[in-house]
């Protein structure tokens, strides 16, 4: 699919939202990575939720997405790193 026939239209704010296990230290994690992808991002708009059991974090961090090639590239980093659980 190209930017023309994108349902997304650029530039936008987009909610990013990472799941990892409490223990580590994946909120920071989490800021690195989406930092290196958009720099301008504010982490105090980040909102972190605890599972029912506290074992989970869930992180929701809402970027200005400029491109398809930016969320795709912010995806692949949060998939491939060990901490992270899930990016949706």
């Amino acid at each position: 699919m190209s930017e023309q026939t994108s349902l997304i239209e650029y530039p936008c704010d987009f909610p990013i939202k990472i799941m990892g296990k409490s223990e580590h230290k994946i909120a920071e994690i989490a800021i690195q990575i989406v930092r290196q992808h958009a720099p301008d991002f504010d982490e105090k708009s980040m909102t972190v939720r605890a599972s029912k059991n506290g074992t989970y974090l869930s992180i929701t961090c809402t970027i200005k997405a400029t491109s398809r090639m930016q969320l795709d590239a912010l995806y692949q980093a949060l998939s491939d790193h060990p901490m992270v659980a899930v990016a949706l």
